[in-house]
């Protein structure tokens, strides 16, 4: 017997949950569908991405949808137009032997006058997203005033990606009386907050601990140098052959410059983010799910809604901003009971971020090193070996095989397998040989100890992060904090990216990874302070001085003018026109890079191509150059586009 026959769903609910062969309830499913069928309440449900719970208000709502009745009964909100998509095209499955209920999407890059039409045709759910919703609401093209549901979905994120205003004015034009069903992964501040506005002695459940992560996610975290990040995820790519992965960075135009370089390297790679056509997105989509992709690199906001079975990983090349972030992005594997591993590449700088995380999903992470060139040869040829075994014999090739006889007879078995082997392997095993080992050698563990103790990371002569001198202070107004808060605004990074802000009178040092040194330069030099250009340098200022209460240095930094301040041995170039300020700064080009973001190693013409695990080299068609466009300005001396505003 189906169990879902138990749960008091109608027989055309379940002639279509036979079709799409679903077998047996999600837990969330089995908590959740019976109490909203049996009356009419408000619910929170917090569950993790990939436990169904589009099936768990989905069935409800429509069971109770009247479909006599052409007026739009049911809202459901959701972050992205990609999972409003997803949600409808499931509505719609789910209702297929519901003669008369109509669904329609309703989002951003699509004709809203189109919009418009199919829900004045008799909409009774209407699948949104904040944005478009609100605006067509603006424009009074939609009527949500008689609602009987409202459903927001993924709700953690949608106020994550900054709708806590359009939701907050979309409930206020619903009726009070309605039920407000809300489901969501993790329960921060905003969410509580939107439920205690608008829901009435809601029903609480929860699958799993509260803001916990998968059961049937393993975590763990590799410990590197920040320069050595791309050749790291390279490594992790190549010691799991048959990786099928999302790989997360922060903005769009690092998820583009991965992707590239990746591409460029002869993996199956492509980006997905925020700049890309609605088109360009479904193509990409496409060949993923296709699995003609690998590693789709992709920024947060974009990968919501990727609903992708059998995702063996997920890469955090960068930690997300937001540590609540994590449990969605880790959401992306592991689904269905199946096994996933979420990695995380950090620096010694974020080693605080992965406790910070622990105490969240409520799961340790295992530290583990980036494998050596030498055990990722062993686990691809013994990959190679396996593939060989269980290729499946085209038997078209049997009418050449005396003539390959022929010229293979003078080999014996042992010669013939080195051989065939070293046909595809000898460019892979070449390259590994020239590398370095990348794996940071010291724990990570007496650092975490530690950086939860003090609440910032440390590192003595800041343990390869890059020291900045800086032309503004306490006269204009800065403490330690507010410059950080000041800086990480200005440069648009994260919380845990500036760190050891030192302030002086006229001037202050902090420090960030070297990954963000050319970042850090190029706008901080460009930038005026009420009339007064701000002027950063390289500083050989260690950091090392203690800290009173108020995060002031005690001890340990320049106390002298701004003619005292170090600079960075080597050149110096003249300031570039129009940078003001006169004198001279340090060469830019001469900053520590992180590894697949600066210039190319001497070993990368010798990188060997991938498909699958190995690849010939490809031939390259008539006109092409020997190098991938660059769109990034992180691959090499380019003019530098603006900074583009984060998904």
């Amino acid at each position: 017997m189906n169990k879902f026959e138990q749960l008091g769903l109608s027989e055309s609910l379940l002639k279509a949950i036979l079709d799409l062969g679903f077998e047996n309830p999600t837990e969330v499913q089995e908590k959740a569908i019976p109490l909203l069928l049996e009356k009419d309440t408000d619910m929170v449900a917090l569950a993790q991405t990939g436990t169904g719970k589009t099936a768990a208000f989905g069935f409800p709502v429509i069971q109770k949808i009247d479909v006599n009745n052409r007026n739009t009964q049911a809202l459901i909100l959701s972050p992205t137009r990609e999972l409003c998509l997803q949600i409808t095209n499931e509505i719609k499955n789910y209702s297929k032997y519901e003669k008369g209920i109509n669904v329609v999407a309703v989002y951003g890059g699509a004709s809203i006058t189109e919009q418009a039409r199919d829900i004045k045709r008799g909409a009774q759910i209407i699948v949104a997203t904040p944005g478009r919703m609100q605006d067509m609401i603006n424009r009074g093209l939609v009527n949500i005033s008689q609602i009987n549901y409202c459903i927001l979905d993924e709700a953690d994120e949608m106020l994550n990606m900054g709708f806590y205003e359009d939701i907050v004015n979309i409930l206020s034009t619903t009726p009070d009386e309605k039920n407000t069903w809300l489901f969501s992964a993790t329960m921060p501040a905003e969410v509580a907050r939107i439920g205690k506005q608008f829901m009435t002695d809601p029903i609480e459940i929860t699958v799993g601990a509260k803001n916990s992560g998968s059961a049937t996610v393993s975590h763990e975290f590799y410990l590197v140098n920040a320069r050595d990040r791309y050749e790291a995820l390279k490594r992790l790519a190549d010691s799991n052959p048959d990786i099928f992965s999302v790989v997360f960075c922060r903005t769009k135009r690092d998820t583009q410059a991965v992707a590239e370089k990746l591409v460029e390297d002869g993996y199956s790679a492509a980006a997905l983010h925020g700049d890309l056509s609605q088109a360009q997105r479904d193509g990409v989509m496409k060949s993923f799910r296709g699995r003609q992709i690998q590693m789709l690199v992709a920024t947060d906001v974009a990968a919501r809604g990727i609903d992708v079975d059998n995702i063996t990983h997920v890469v955090n090349y960068q930690l997300p901003d937001e540590i609540e972030t994590y449990n969605h992005r880790s959401g992306r594997t592991g689904r269905a009971g199946k096994l996933g591993t979420s990695i995380v590449i950090v620096t010694k700088s974020e080693l605080r971020k992965i406790s910070s995380i622990e105490r969240i999903i409520k799961q340790k992470f295992e530290e583990k090193t980036i494998p050596s060139g030498i055990e990722i040869c062993e686990i691809q040829l013994l990959h190679l070996a396996t593939k060989i075994k269980d290729t499946e014999v085209d038997h078209e090739i049997d009418t050449y095989l005396p003539a390959i006889n022929s010229v293979l007879e003078d080999l014996s078995k042992e010669e013939l397998i080195k051989k065939m082997v070293s046909v595809e392997f000898n460019r892979f095993i070449n390259y590994y040989k020239k590398t370095r080992d990348i794996s940071n050698q010291a724990s990570g563990s007496e650092r975490r100890e530690r950086d939860d103790r003090d609440g910032a990371p440390r590192e003595n002569n800041n343990g390869g992060a890059t020291r900045y001198f800086v032309n503004i202070g306490s006269r204009d107004n800065f403490d330690w904090m507010s410059l950080k808060d000041y800086l990480k605004e200005t440069l648009d990074l994260g919380r845990d990216d500036v760190f050891k802000v030192d302030v002086k009178e006229g001037f202050s040092f902090f420090n960030t990874d070297p990954e963000h040194t050319d970042k850090v330069m190029e706008i901080l030099n460009n930038v005026q302070l009420e009339g007064r250009r701000i002027n950063v340098e390289i500083s050989k200022n260690d950091g090392g001085g203690r800290r009173d209460h108020n995060g002031r240095s005690s001890g340990g930094s320049f106390g002298g003018g701004r003619s005292s301040a170090p600079r960075r041995e080597g050149s110096f170039a003249p300031r570039r026109e129009g940078s003001g300020g006169g004198g001279f700064r340090s060469d830019r080009n001469s900053a520590p890079r992180e590894g697949g973001f600066g210039g190319r190693s001497d070993s990368r013409s010798a990188a060997p191509r991938r498909e699958g695990g190995f690849s010939s080299d490809r031939p390259r068609t008539e006109g092409s150059s020997d190098r991938a466009p660059r769109r990034s300005e992180s691959f090499g001396d380019s003019p530098r586009p603006r900074r583009p505003r984060r998904d």
